[in-house]
């Protein structure tokens, strides 16, 4: 049986990072943590382009026009912390469902790099406290599938 697995390599790779302006407090934290990793695996820091939209909500549509911009990788980075109504739910279904979609029909990586929380705690340990950063993981998906993608 062959294997086949990708590498954290970043070298001579372009990304795309899609980052949602509302709940910058974490979103730019999350940015941060995307930006140091692939920095830290060899995409040089001009190789790496953020592009900021509203909100999660708008993440879909930018990341889609971004496939056609010469990206190897695009990492979509929100947070989305539930509040009193339903409009929580709503945003995090659809974009989770637009960014697989993306990924499927692009055939390049498209990450989901969202943080979903019940508290505005939560997102704040998942934006670089005692749970880790998203944006870093999802930076680390993006470079192992970059690298993948070159050898399937």
């Amino acid at each position: 049986m062959k294997e086949v697995t990708g590498n954290f390599k970043g070298e001579g790779k372009r990304v795309g990072i899609c980052v949602a302006r509302f709940n910058e407090f974490i979103t730019g934290r999350l940015l941060a943590g995307a930006r140091d990793e692939l920095i830290r695996h060899g995409v040089r820091d001009e190789d790496i382009e953020c592009v900021w939209v509203p909100g999660s909500f708008e993440i879909g549509t930018v990341a889609k026009a971004m496939t056609d911009k010469g990206y190897d990788g695009i990492i979509c980075l929100g947070a989305l912390i539930k509040g009193d109504t339903p409009h929580f739910e709503y945003i995090s279904a659809s974009l989770a469902k637009s960014i697989s979609e993306l990924g499927t029909k692009s055939g390049m990586p498209v990450i989901y790099g969202i943080v979903t929380a019940e508290t505005l705690e939560q997102a704040i340990e998942r934006a670089g406290a005692k749970a880790g950063n998203r944006g870093a993981s999802a930076a680390n998906a993006c470079l192992e599938m970059m690298d993948l993608m070159t050898k399937i």
